[in-house]
């Protein structure tokens, strides 16, 4: 993929209306059924998969991993953010640092936000340097074909969203209190160079988008759409089946015999709803 498809492919407006809720309601229940279904095949069927999700900053990677994840068991699909790095880690090999947290069989370990740091925040912020970033992108193709060999489905998403709409979704963190948390110093200091992050996902995109590993890129200033696509994706690039189930009946309840409740002080919590 060249830079300059990159760029005019993904600078494309978006012209679609957004998502009525009612609409997205409907067909997210549709998909959580089918997430259940692949998450039971993933188990049976011992498979390991790696779902990466980077993005700029408010492209909506956290609203589309809580969608994929809120019906599904945390001891199966994992969420993996790490924060930034010890002084230890910083020692290490790149990257060494993400492999404890690899899926082994019958995991979906989902990565918000990766070794993709690299050629991304480190690069833009000066974090590392040049040659290091070189040798990154150059060192990644491979290593994610050994994951690939190894048996791991690898599944890597980018995010992408519109100056105007990451703007306006930045500015109602400041004034929201449920979201302020979400707007870091470093979130303000990136904000500003949109070009230079424009720049370093090129780069990214030319090196890193093979055949065994490719990128797949939604667009998401529709919030809705994107975690739909985002989902139906993710679930066609999993050959999974629906295990037979036996049909499920509550048995009877015991009989309370001589059980009696006890006449305990039980501290209740104020019923103020």
């Amino acid at each position: 993929m060249s830079k300059t498809k990159v760029a005019k492919d993904l600078d494309a407006p978006q012209t679609t209306e957004k998502l009525k809720t009612k609409d997205y309601d409907r067909e997210l229940t549709k998909l959580h059924v089918e997430l259940v279904k692949l998450q039971e095949w993933v188990k049976h069927q011992g498979l390991k998969v790696c779902v990466v999700f980077e993005g700029r900053d408010g492209a909506g990677k956290g609203g589309t991993i809580k969608a994929l994840t809120e019906r599904v068991s945390p001891r199966v699909f994992r969420v993996v953010a790490l924060p930034a790095p010890t002084e230890r880690e910083k020692s290490q090999m790149y990257a060494q640092r993400y492999f404890p947290h690899f899926p082994a069989a019958g995991e979906v370990i989902i990565f918000d936000r990766s070794w993709y740091n690299r050629a991304g925040v480190e690069r833009v912020m000066g974090f590392c340097t040049e040659e290091q970033v070189k040798r990154f992108l150059q060192m990644v193709p491979q290593f994610e074909r050994v994951m690939a060999e190894s048996g791991i489905i690898l599944l890597k998403y980018w995010l992408e969203v519109s100056p105007e709409e990451q703007t306006r979704r930045l500015e109602a963190r400041i004034e929201d209190g449920r979201k302020i948390w979400k707007l870091s110093p470093m979130d303000l200091q990136s904000y500003s160079r949109w070009y230079d992050y424009s720049r370093a996902r090129d780069a990214m995109f030319a090196a890193t988008d093979t055949a065994w590993a490719p990128w797949y890129v939604a667009r998401s200033d529709d919030k809705k759409r994107a975690r739909l696509n985002i989902i139906r994706h993710l679930l066609s690039q999993v050959a999974y089946e629906e295990l037979p189930r036996e049909k499920v009946k509550l048995p009877k309840r015991q009989k309370a015999g001589d059980y009696r409740e006890p006449d305990y002080p039980f501290k209740y919590i104020a019923e103020l709803y």
